[in-house]
């Protein structure tokens, strides 16, 4: 037995069979849902149930309340069908997302950008084509089962010459990976990553993505919250639309003291090439070596000083989950901004997905 799943108010469909998570049947048929951590720990992908019956799994209640559950959303990612349902998805676009693949990816290049921020290369296969949206993200699929997920840096794969053969020419997806000391994963990037090293990823995945508008557009990102940031920021710039590149952009990057803010000089040459983007960097705990001359406290409330009527702006907002919960509250009932036009990606730790007991 299978049900049909309807999303509005775009009306399109896609069936779940029982028992079957709806998110991942989403996926599959390439309905772009909104979601994040997959993990009912971020509430990206909460949505309203107009009508039918679902099973919420166990989810954490900052991503969906008891008050939430009360007035009929749901988390799709936690969520079974257990008859034909009706969502409300405004995010949901008429369009298919980018095939998922497994695939096998090589080591090209790794850099560390801070003390706790290392930058990997990775090249794809020469044999298979990856095509993902510019801020969608890659599951690195672990011997034990386990999975850890990281933004795309790049808006389309970078072209290299491969390290074997410099008549070749190959191509590279480029992610920013926090150390997170302890971390299954980050440690081993931090202190024994191989030269070459191959490693078994999945995606693209997520919901992250540009939304056609017509709006001023605010980018606000905390910590490595910046890399699928940066994919966006390259999508708009490649683009041949001369009216999505002219339109009023601000980047609003949050971090702790300027050595966090680690591609600071990469925005300020952008800034410098492209003037329709503006780029206000917010420090929350300045060192005196910083000499920082620049804003100082929490990135969002930067945003309202600057912008306390955002009810005309979308907002695309990537990082860590209290920045983009407090950001998702503030700025809807402070500056007024519809609660649709708010794009996310929070990231979630394993230490953050089980902060919480599961309800």
């Amino acid at each position: 037995m299978s049900f049909t799943v309807t999303i509005e108010p775009s009306a399109r469909q896609f069936t779940v069979p029982e028992g079957g998570n709806i998110l991942l049947a989403g996926i599959q048929a390439g309905v772009a849902l909104p979601y994040g951590c997959k993990d009912g720990a971020c509430g990206s992908c909460r949505c309203k149930k107009l009508s039918g019956e679902v099973l919420q799994g166990e989810h954490q209640a900052r991503a969906l309340s008891a008050e939430d559950v009360a007035n009929g959303f749901i988390l799709t990612c936690c969520a079974t069908a257990q008859s034909d349902i009706v969502l409300e998805s405004k995010q949901v676009l008429d369009v298919g997302m980018p095939v998922v693949k497994k695939l096998p990816v090589r080591l090209m290049s790794s850099e560390r950008l801070a003390p706790d921020v290392m930058l990997l290369r990775l090249q794809l296969p020469q044999t298979e084509t990856f095509e993902y949206k510019a801020g969608q993200f890659i599951d690195f699929l672990l011997k034990d089962g386990q999975k850890r997920s990281y933004s795309i840096a790049n808006a389309v794969p970078l072209t290299l010459q491969s390290q074997s053969n410099s008549d070749v020419a190959v191509q590279c997806i480029e992610l920013h990976l926090r150390h997170m000391p302890g971390g299954l994963f980050t440690d081993h990037v931090f202190k024994s990553l191989k030269d070459k090293e191959i490693f078994r990823i999945e995606g693209p995945m997520g919901g992250f993505f540009l939304r056609a508008n017509n709006k001023p557009m605010i980018f606000l990102a905390s910590g490595t919250g910046f890399a699928p940031i940066k994919a966006l920021i390259e999508h708009i710039m490649s683009s041949e639309d001369p009216s999505l590149q002219s339109q009023p952009l601000s980047l609003y990057w949050g971090a702790r003291t300027l050595s966090d803010l680690y591609m600071h000089h990469w925005v300020q040459e952008v800034v410098q090439r492209w003037p329709a983007l503006k780029y206000i960097p917010v420090l929350s705990e300045p060192t005196k070596e910083d000499a920082w001359q620049g804003r100082t406290g929490w990135v969002h409330q930067a945003v309202l000083q600057d912008h306390p009527d955002l009810s005309a702006h979308q907002v695309y907002a990537c990082g860590s989950p209290l920045m983009v919960e407090a950001a998702k509250k503030d700025f809807a009932l402070l500056g007024g901004l519809p609660t649709d036009e708010f794009f996310a990606d929070a990231f979630v730790s394993l230490a953050d997905s089980v902060s919480q007991a599961p309800k």
